[in-house]
């Protein structure tokens, strides 16, 4: 289980080496180098983190992330950023980033950013063994195997998860999932928890296309189906 971070930055030497060295933090990285690529991974797979260069050679970053957060995505944004004006920075945070990091910029400062924006969902610890069929779930070591090869879940997939898992048979509501797991007051609108939910049946489910683990309950969120057999 670790966080899995999206690097949106056209410049080709500084996105190897934020790559190399978040890897080497532990972190699960993934790049584009224009806002559109960009967007498309946004809206396609999970991530915990996203990383936005404002100055892109298709369209400026803002715009990036004002459609980013317009499509529902709630997923935290750290932008980098060569302005320097007051205003710029909270033009960006209007629009829904939520920090930013000016270049240049020492590699140990973004870390210690990228550290923090994380950090401000705690991981909720929890403790059991579950089987479902062929998936093994430990929700204390957060392994995840299915016949028995090691399952990856970013760091909010498995949080979901387990959130899901003991309370097995009880629809769960898409505004209490986002509570919970990821720190939003009620009303908030977002695409997060779906785009979660389907990474997680691509992963889990025997037939994605006709769920049996986490199953849609409609006008309300989801609900765990799995019956523990060991």
């Amino acid at each position: 289980m670790r966080e899995n971070i999206l690097i949106i930055e056209d410049e080709e030497a500084l996105r190897s080496t934020l790559s190399v060295r978040l890897r080497g933090e532990g972190y699960t990285v993934d790049t584009a180098s224009t806002g559109v690529e960009g967007f498309e991974k946004v809206i396609s797979q999970p991530f915990d983190l996203i990383i936005l260069d404002v100055l892109l050679p298709d369209q400026i970053g803002w715009d990036v992330c004002r459609e980013i957060r317009q499509s529902g995505m709630a997923t935290p944004i750290l932008f980098l950023t060569a302005k320097t004006q007051t205003v710029d920075k909270v033009t960006g945070l209007r629009l829904g980033a939520d920090d930013y990091v000016t270049k240049p910029f020492k590699a140990a400062e973004l870390v210690a950013r990228i550290e923090a924006l994380l950090r401000r969902v705690p991981t909720r610890s929890s403790r059991g063994v579950y089987r479902f069929g062929s998936l093994l779930v430990d929700l204390h070591s957060g392994k995840v195997t299915k016949n028995d090869c090691p399952i990856y879940l970013s760091r909010r997939e498995f949080e979901l998860l387990r959130y899901l898992i003991p309370r097995a048979g009880t629809s769960i509501s898409r505004e209490e999932l986002l509570r919970e797991i990821w720190g939003y007051s009620e009303g908030t609108y977002t695409r997060t928890i779906d785009v979660h939910v389907s990474s997680l049946r691509d992963k889990l489910e025997e037939s994605p296309e006709r769920p049996e683990l986490i199953i849609t309950v409609a006008g309300v969120g989801y609900k765990f189906m799995g019956s523990k057999t060991a």
